[in-house]
């Protein structure tokens, strides 16, 4: 087996697993109960799925074309640092604007820690309107 095939081999697993990864993501957006639980499954699973999929694509223009893209490399390296993180706003701005968790979530973690921070910013709240004097209406 020379080295260009085991190198297509390669490629085309990398891909098959990119695609099953992403079709398992479209899967979990469809099936799943809630906000949170389908973009745990979107971000995760997708991402790995395009990575897969874009370093199989990098591999082949690297070693069998010749061709080393630096588009491919940000690529990788933009999913890889922003899909997580998009996630993980979106589903904390779900939860500070009230979206409800699916009836049979076994707990809620953040309850506690957020509960925290809104009296805390509560309570600066109230400690800056007493410092702040009253401005007294003048009318003449």
């Amino acid at each position: 087996m020379s080295a260009s095939v085991m190198i297509e081999v390669i490629v085309a697993i990398l891909l098959i697993v990119g695609v099953v990864m992403i079709l398992i993501s479209a899967f979990g957006l469809v099936r799943l109960p809630d906000v949170y639980t389908r973009s745990h499954g979107a971000t995760k699973s997708a991402t790995l799925g395009v990575l897969c999929t874009l370093t199989g694509v990098f591999i082949h223009f690297g070693l069998i074309e010749g061709f080393f893209s630096v588009r491919l490399l940000l690529g990788i390296v933009f999913v890889f640092l922003t899909a997580p993180v998009v996630g993980h706003v979106c589903c904390r701005a779900a939860y500070r604007s009230g979206v409800p968790l699916y009836e049979e979530s076994a707990q809620d973690d953040l309850e506690e820690v957020l509960g925290n921070v809104e009296e805390r910013q509560r309570q600066r709240e109230e400690q800056m309107n007493i410092r702040r004097p009253k401005k007294e209406n003048v009318s003449e």
